[in-house]
Protein backbone atom coordinates (compact mmCIF):
# COMPACT_ATOMS: atom_id res chain seq x y z
CA UNK A 1 0.00 0.00 0.00
CA UNK A 2 1.49 3.18 -0.83
CA UNK A 3 2.16 5.64 1.94
CA UNK A 4 -1.01 8.94 1.38
CA UNK A 5 0.80 11.69 -0.10
CA UNK A 6 0.00 15.62 0.62
CA UNK A 7 -1.92 16.04 -2.64
CA UNK A 8 -4.39 13.04 -1.04
CA UNK A 9 -4.94 14.90 1.82
CA UNK A 10 -5.90 17.85 0.09
CA UNK A 11 -8.16 16.13 -2.55
CA UNK A 12 -9.54 14.30 0.58
CA UNK A 13 -10.16 17.67 2.43
CA UNK A 14 -11.22 19.75 -0.54
CA UNK A 15 -8.80 22.10 -0.06
CA UNK A 16 -5.35 23.30 -2.21
CA UNK A 17 -2.04 21.80 -0.97
CA UNK A 18 -0.83 24.91 0.40
CA UNK A 19 -3.59 25.03 2.84
CA UNK A 20 -2.76 21.47 3.96
CA UNK A 21 1.00 22.41 4.45
CA UNK A 22 -0.56 25.41 6.59
CA UNK A 23 -2.20 23.29 8.78
CA UNK A 24 0.81 20.62 8.91
CA UNK A 25 3.02 23.67 9.69
CA UNK A 26 0.75 25.47 12.33
CA UNK A 27 0.28 28.76 10.64
CA UNK A 28 -2.80 30.55 12.00
CA UNK A 29 -3.47 32.16 8.61
CA UNK A 30 -6.18 28.90 7.91
CA UNK A 31 -10.01 29.31 8.88
CA UNK A 32 -10.96 26.64 11.58
CA UNK A 33 -13.33 24.62 8.85
CA UNK A 34 -10.61 24.34 6.94
CA UNK A 35 -8.43 23.07 9.56
CA UNK A 36 -11.15 20.50 10.89
CA UNK A 37 -11.26 19.04 7.06
CA UNK A 38 -7.49 18.92 6.96
CA UNK A 39 -7.31 17.02 10.35
CA UNK A 40 -10.03 14.57 9.38
CA UNK A 41 -8.70 13.87 6.15
CA UNK A 42 -5.17 13.09 7.94
CA UNK A 43 -6.80 11.02 10.03
CA UNK A 44 -8.63 8.86 7.88
CA UNK A 45 -5.82 8.62 5.38
CA UNK A 46 -3.32 7.71 7.66
CA UNK A 47 -1.41 10.59 6.38
CA UNK A 48 2.15 11.11 8.34
CA UNK A 49 3.98 14.29 7.03
CA UNK A 50 7.79 13.79 5.61
CA UNK A 51 10.11 15.56 8.73
CA UNK A 52 13.04 15.69 6.35
CA UNK A 53 11.48 17.31 3.44
CA UNK A 54 9.46 19.51 6.00
CA UNK A 55 12.62 20.89 7.83
CA UNK A 56 14.57 21.55 4.56
CA UNK A 57 11.22 23.88 4.21
CA UNK A 58 11.03 25.36 6.89
CA UNK A 59 14.45 25.35 9.13
CA UNK A 60 12.63 23.39 11.59
CA UNK A 61 13.58 20.13 13.25
CA UNK A 62 10.28 20.03 15.72
CA UNK A 63 12.70 18.63 18.78
CA UNK A 64 13.47 20.75 21.90
CA UNK A 65 16.39 19.63 24.14
CA UNK A 66 16.37 20.05 27.73
CA UNK A 67 19.83 20.16 28.89
CA UNK A 68 20.36 19.42 32.82
CA UNK A 69 23.75 20.21 34.54
CA UNK A 70 23.78 17.42 37.00
CA UNK A 71 25.05 13.63 37.07
CA UNK A 72 22.59 11.11 35.35
CA UNK A 73 22.43 9.65 38.86
CA UNK A 74 20.96 12.65 40.47
CA UNK A 75 18.84 13.54 37.55
CA UNK A 76 16.96 10.16 37.96
CA UNK A 77 16.90 9.95 41.90
CA UNK A 78 16.03 12.90 42.51
CA UNK A 79 11.87 14.03 42.67
CA UNK A 80 12.61 17.99 41.53
CA UNK A 81 13.67 16.31 37.88
CA UNK A 82 10.86 13.84 37.66
CA UNK A 83 8.33 17.01 38.47
CA UNK A 84 9.59 19.09 36.16
CA UNK A 85 10.46 17.08 33.07
CA UNK A 86 6.74 15.55 33.11
CA UNK A 87 5.61 18.93 33.18
CA UNK A 88 7.43 19.93 30.40
CA UNK A 89 6.45 16.35 28.53
CA UNK A 90 2.72 17.26 29.02
CA UNK A 91 2.78 20.60 27.50
CA UNK A 92 5.17 19.41 24.45
CA UNK A 93 2.97 16.76 23.95
CA UNK A 94 0.23 19.11 22.80
CA UNK A 95 2.71 20.49 20.03
CA UNK A 96 3.92 17.44 18.45
CA UNK A 97 7.59 18.69 19.68
CA UNK A 98 10.01 16.04 20.78
CA UNK A 99 11.62 16.14 23.48
CA UNK A 100 15.28 15.15 24.16
CA UNK A 101 17.10 15.04 27.31
CA UNK A 102 20.79 15.85 27.47
CA UNK A 103 23.11 16.23 30.79
CA UNK A 104 26.51 17.58 31.07
CA UNK A 105 28.81 18.50 33.87
CA UNK A 106 32.19 18.75 32.87
CA UNK A 107 33.79 21.61 30.23
CA UNK A 108 34.24 19.30 28.02
CA UNK A 109 30.88 17.74 27.65
CA UNK A 110 29.36 21.49 27.90
CA UNK A 111 31.47 22.52 24.66
CA UNK A 112 30.61 19.07 22.83
CA UNK A 113 26.21 19.80 23.56
CA UNK A 114 27.21 23.97 22.65
CA UNK A 115 28.49 22.68 19.06
CA UNK A 116 25.67 20.10 18.79
CA UNK A 117 22.79 22.55 19.98
CA UNK A 118 23.75 25.44 17.79
CA UNK A 119 24.69 23.11 14.94
CA UNK A 120 20.41 23.47 13.96
CA UNK A 121 19.44 20.41 15.29
CA UNK A 122 17.14 21.33 17.65
CA UNK A 123 14.44 24.46 17.41
CA UNK A 124 15.23 25.41 21.46
CA UNK A 125 16.87 24.51 24.62
CA UNK A 126 15.38 24.43 27.84
CA UNK A 127 17.87 24.80 30.57
CA UNK A 128 18.02 23.41 34.51
CA UNK A 129 20.04 23.20 37.63
CA UNK A 130 22.76 25.80 36.13
CA UNK A 131 25.77 26.30 38.11
CA UNK A 132 27.68 29.39 38.59
CA UNK A 133 27.61 31.74 35.59
CA UNK A 134 27.35 29.26 32.85
CA UNK A 135 28.67 30.84 29.64
CA UNK A 136 25.94 28.07 27.64
CA UNK A 137 22.64 30.69 27.63
CA UNK A 138 24.30 33.12 26.24
CA UNK A 139 26.14 31.33 23.84
CA UNK A 140 22.86 29.78 22.69
CA UNK A 141 21.02 33.29 22.22
CA UNK A 142 24.14 34.53 20.37
CA UNK A 143 23.77 32.21 18.00
CA UNK A 144 19.69 32.50 17.86
CA UNK A 145 18.58 29.71 19.56
CA UNK A 146 15.85 30.32 21.66
CA UNK A 147 16.42 29.35 25.20
CA UNK A 148 13.96 29.43 28.10
CA UNK A 149 15.60 28.54 31.96
CA UNK A 150 14.51 26.35 34.70
CA UNK A 151 15.31 28.34 37.97
CA UNK A 152 16.91 31.87 38.19
CA UNK A 153 20.81 31.24 38.08
CA UNK A 154 23.71 33.31 39.52
CA UNK A 155 25.81 35.65 37.78
CA UNK A 156 23.92 35.91 34.77
CA UNK A 157 20.71 38.23 33.50
CA UNK A 158 19.22 35.53 31.23
CA UNK A 159 16.11 36.77 29.08
CA UNK A 160 13.56 33.98 30.17
CA UNK A 161 13.36 31.90 32.70
CA UNK A 162 10.82 30.22 35.40
CA UNK A 163 11.52 30.26 39.17
CA UNK A 164 9.93 29.69 42.47
CA UNK A 165 9.68 32.11 45.12
CA UNK A 166 12.18 30.54 47.25
CA UNK A 167 13.50 33.19 49.22
CA UNK A 168 9.41 34.01 50.13
CA UNK A 169 9.07 30.33 50.68
CA UNK A 170 12.29 30.01 53.16
CA UNK A 171 11.75 32.76 55.08
CA UNK A 172 7.75 31.12 55.92
CA UNK A 173 9.14 27.74 56.81
CA UNK A 174 12.03 29.71 59.19
CA UNK A 175 9.16 32.08 60.86
CA UNK A 176 6.74 28.95 61.08
CA UNK A 177 9.64 27.56 63.40
CA UNK A 178 9.91 30.84 65.25
CA UNK A 179 6.61 30.71 65.74
CA UNK A 180 6.64 27.38 67.60
CA UNK A 181 9.04 29.07 70.25
CA UNK A 182 12.44 27.35 69.02
CA UNK A 183 15.30 29.56 69.90
CA UNK A 184 18.28 28.11 67.86
CA UNK A 185 17.56 27.46 64.48
CA UNK A 186 19.91 25.82 62.50
CA UNK A 187 19.96 25.62 58.42
CA UNK A 188 21.34 23.25 56.11
CA UNK A 189 21.66 25.42 52.53
CA UNK A 190 21.81 24.76 49.02
CA UNK A 191 24.76 24.88 46.81
CA UNK A 192 26.08 29.17 46.65
CA UNK A 193 26.52 28.88 42.74
CA UNK A 194 22.89 28.50 42.38
CA UNK A 195 20.12 30.77 42.30
CA UNK A 196 18.36 28.33 44.46
CA UNK A 197 20.55 28.06 46.84
CA UNK A 198 21.29 31.62 46.88
CA UNK A 199 17.68 32.58 48.09
CA UNK A 200 16.83 29.79 50.58
CA UNK A 201 19.23 30.66 52.26
CA UNK A 202 18.72 34.56 52.52
CA UNK A 203 14.99 33.71 53.54
CA UNK A 204 16.07 31.99 56.06
CA UNK A 205 18.25 34.96 57.10
CA UNK A 206 15.40 37.13 56.63
CA UNK A 207 13.47 35.21 59.03
CA UNK A 208 15.95 35.49 61.40
CA UNK A 209 16.61 39.72 61.69
CA UNK A 210 13.33 39.89 63.65
CA UNK A 211 15.28 37.68 66.52
CA UNK A 212 18.60 38.12 68.32
CA UNK A 213 19.44 34.52 67.33
CA UNK A 214 22.74 33.45 65.49
CA UNK A 215 22.59 32.32 62.53
CA UNK A 216 23.91 28.33 62.31
CA UNK A 217 25.00 27.43 58.86
CA UNK A 218 26.07 23.81 56.91
CA UNK A 219 25.72 23.26 53.57
CA UNK A 220 24.78 20.54 50.84
CA UNK A 221 24.12 19.59 47.37
CA UNK A 222 20.17 19.27 47.87
CA UNK A 223 21.46 15.63 48.30
CA UNK A 224 20.31 12.86 51.16
CA UNK A 225 23.91 12.17 52.06
CA UNK A 226 24.83 15.92 52.06
CA UNK A 227 22.26 16.30 54.42
CA UNK A 228 23.03 14.23 56.68
CA UNK A 229 26.76 15.00 56.42
CA UNK A 230 25.78 18.44 57.43
CA UNK A 231 23.40 17.56 60.26
CA UNK A 232 26.22 15.74 61.53
CA UNK A 233 28.44 19.18 61.45
CA UNK A 234 25.62 21.15 62.81
CA UNK A 235 25.27 19.38 66.02
CA UNK A 236 29.21 19.03 66.89
CA UNK A 237 29.11 22.95 66.18
CA UNK A 238 26.04 23.53 67.76
CA UNK A 239 25.02 21.21 70.01
CA UNK A 240 22.04 22.85 71.71
CA UNK A 241 20.13 23.34 68.20
CA UNK A 242 16.35 22.90 68.61
CA UNK A 243 15.03 23.12 64.87
CA UNK A 244 16.73 22.90 61.37
CA UNK A 245 15.32 23.93 57.83
CA UNK A 246 17.28 22.21 54.92
CA UNK A 247 16.92 23.59 51.15
CA UNK A 248 15.52 19.91 49.95
CA UNK A 249 13.01 17.49 51.16
CA UNK A 250 16.26 14.99 50.22
CA UNK A 251 18.35 16.49 52.90
CA UNK A 252 15.71 16.93 55.33
CA UNK A 253 15.73 12.50 54.84
CA UNK A 254 19.72 12.76 55.80
CA UNK A 255 19.35 15.04 58.75
CA UNK A 256 16.67 13.24 60.42
CA UNK A 257 18.49 9.93 60.06
CA UNK A 258 21.27 11.44 61.83
CA UNK A 259 19.11 13.11 64.43
CA UNK A 260 17.80 10.06 65.27
CA UNK A 261 20.92 8.04 65.13
CA UNK A 262 22.31 10.79 67.65
CA UNK A 263 19.50 9.74 69.83
CA UNK A 264 17.41 12.97 69.15
CA UNK A 265 13.57 13.01 68.99
CA UNK A 266 11.84 14.78 65.96
CA UNK A 267 10.23 17.45 66.44
CA UNK A 268 10.45 16.55 70.39
CA UNK A 269 14.40 17.41 70.40
CA UNK A 270 14.74 19.49 67.14
CA UNK A 271 11.92 20.42 64.77
CA UNK A 272 12.49 19.61 60.90
CA UNK A 273 11.25 21.68 58.08
CA UNK A 274 12.50 20.54 54.40
CA UNK A 275 11.86 21.98 51.12
CA UNK A 276 10.15 20.58 48.20
CA UNK A 277 7.15 18.62 48.89
CA UNK A 278 8.07 15.53 47.59
CA UNK A 279 6.77 11.88 47.66
CA UNK A 280 9.71 11.07 50.22
CA UNK A 281 8.12 14.10 52.52
CA UNK A 282 5.22 11.36 53.49
CA UNK A 283 7.22 8.46 53.99
CA UNK A 284 9.45 10.13 56.74
CA UNK A 285 9.30 9.42 60.64
CA UNK A 286 7.10 11.37 61.86
CA UNK A 287 6.02 12.90 58.31
CA UNK A 288 8.15 15.96 57.14
CA UNK A 289 6.58 20.02 57.31
CA UNK A 290 7.89 21.44 54.03
CA UNK A 291 7.40 24.21 51.27
CA UNK A 292 5.62 23.03 48.72
CA UNK A 293 6.82 23.66 45.30
CA UNK A 294 4.79 23.08 41.78
CA UNK A 295 7.60 21.34 39.39
CA UNK A 296 5.31 20.24 37.22
CA UNK A 297 3.95 23.70 36.56
CA UNK A 298 7.67 25.09 36.33
CA UNK A 299 8.33 22.70 33.66
CA UNK A 300 4.92 23.39 31.90
CA UNK A 301 5.38 26.77 32.22
CA UNK A 302 9.12 26.40 30.82
CA UNK A 303 7.85 24.36 27.15
CA UNK A 304 5.22 27.31 26.86
CA UNK A 305 7.20 29.58 26.98
CA UNK A 306 10.14 28.13 24.86
CA UNK A 307 7.55 27.42 22.38
CA UNK A 308 6.38 31.03 22.32
CA UNK A 309 10.11 31.95 21.47
CA UNK A 310 10.62 29.05 19.06
CA UNK A 311 7.17 30.15 16.92
CA UNK A 312 8.40 34.16 16.85
CA UNK A 313 5.71 35.44 19.76
CA UNK A 314 6.84 38.07 21.68
CA UNK A 315 6.75 37.23 25.51
CA UNK A 316 4.39 39.78 27.69
CA UNK A 317 6.04 37.81 30.87
CA UNK A 318 9.20 36.26 29.79
CA UNK A 319 10.76 35.87 33.64
CA UNK A 320 7.37 33.69 35.78
CA UNK A 321 7.85 33.25 39.73
CA UNK A 322 5.38 30.45 40.80
CA UNK A 323 4.24 30.54 44.60
CA UNK A 324 5.23 28.36 47.15
CA UNK A 325 3.83 27.50 50.63
CA UNK A 326 4.40 25.68 53.66
CA UNK A 327 2.66 22.11 54.18
CA UNK A 328 2.43 21.29 57.79
CA UNK A 329 3.02 17.98 59.19
CA UNK A 330 4.33 16.35 61.81
CA UNK A 331 7.72 16.74 62.24
CA UNK A 332 7.77 20.51 63.03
Amino acid sequence: MNRPTLEAVAARAGVGRGTVSRVINGSPNVSAKAREAVHQAIQELGYVPNRAARALVTRRTDTVALVVSESELRVFDEPYFAGTIRGIGSALSETGLQLILAMAQSPEEHERLEHYLTGQHVDGVLLLSLHGADPLPGRLEAMGVPTVLGGRPVGLDPYSYVDMDNRAGARQAVKHLLGLGRSAIATIAGPQDMGVGVDRLAGYRDALLSSDMPELVAYGDFSEESGASAMRELLDRHPRLDAVFTASDLMAVGAMRVLKAAGRSVPGDVAVVGFEDSKAALHTDPPLTTVHQPTEAMGRQMAQLLVARINGEELRQPVVILDTYLVRRESA
